[in-house]
């Protein structure tokens, strides 16, 4: 059981919660692994809309099989949080089922909630997290860089991987250096390093970027592929990966799984590891 946390502090685009969703999908299709993905970001429905294209308030009911209140996602889950009823058991509840056997569930984040109830709403981010890792293997937590700084610190603290997004550019390179530096936020041993969109073709590639932040490994990338954002903007990111998992291995569409591929299994390699550690 582990929390995976993906962030940036950066202020450009890195497509983080796509590059999450990309390796929480390939590691429930090839690991038999029971995999929960959590937003914690406020009125930004990106995360859900990966796998499902958005359609009546029934159509949540009809692809779960569960209860009409699933639908309210981490809204309604708060609530047992803040009246001290969250159970590990319940948090399934909430969840949206995007394989019928339980591999992969997605936790949406806040939609319908005002400023007011989403600040009550974020203040139990924590123990929902806590609690979910207590009934899954893996916890991914997409985390919203404008949470208040306390609240990101404690889901950092609690995260047994934390994978901090960056874009290509010295700016991003030295900016990740200043957070290293903070040791209040960043552990050495459970951070990781991953480039969304990624191109393989800019002078900061993954190697050069590994060189300069003076990391062994090269990090992790998530390249970018046309077919695979147009398949999370059109709620069919399984199928895309599914296809991409028949093309020839030579194939633009093999080398984004591939890469995707790296990463997932460098992010069990090393929770493996430190749970051995420590």
């Amino acid at each position: 059981m582990a929390i995976i946390t993906f962030w940036s502090d950066g202020k450009k685009e890195t497509a983080k919660t796509l590059s999450m969703a990309a390796i929480a999908t390939y590691m429930a299709i090839e690991h038999n692994y029971k995999i929960l993905e959590i937003s914690t970001i406020h009125n930004d429905s990106t995360l859900q809309n990966c796998y499902w294209e958005e359609k009546s308030g029934d159509f949540v009911k009809q692809i779960t099989g569960r209860g009409q209140d699933i639908a309210s996602g981490i809204d309604g889950i708060a609530n047992l949080s803040i009246s001290n009823k969250l159970k590990p058991e319940s948090v399934s509840n909430y969840t949206r089922l995007v394989f019928p056997d339980n591999r992969l569930e997605v936790l949406s984040g806040s939609i319908e909630a005002d400023e007011e109830e989403y600040r009550k709403i974020r203040e139990t981010y924590k123990d929902v997290i806590k609690t979910a890792n207590n009934f899954y293997d893996y916890v991914f937590v997409d985390l919203n860089k404008g949470l208040k700084k306390d609240y990101i610190k404690e889901i950092l603290k609690i995260s047994d991987i934390v994978v901090v997004n960056i874009k290509q550019g010295i700016r991003e390179v030295n900016h990740f250096k200043e957070l290293e530096e903070n040791k209040e936020i960043l552990k050495k041993d459970n951070t990781l390093v991953l480039i969304g969109m990624y191109d393989k073709d800019s002078k900061y590639n993954s190697k050069n970027v590994a060189r300069a932040l003076n990391i062994r490994d090269e990090v992790l990338t998530v390249p970018y592929n046309t077919l695979f954002f147009e398949g999370c903007n059109d709620g069919k990111i399984v199928d895309t990966m599914m296809r991409f998992r028949k093309v020839n291995p030579t194939d633009k569409n093999a080398i984004f799984l591939e890469e995707v591929k790296k990463a997932t299994n460098k992010i069990i390699e090393r929770i493996k590891l430190l749970k051995a550690i420590y």
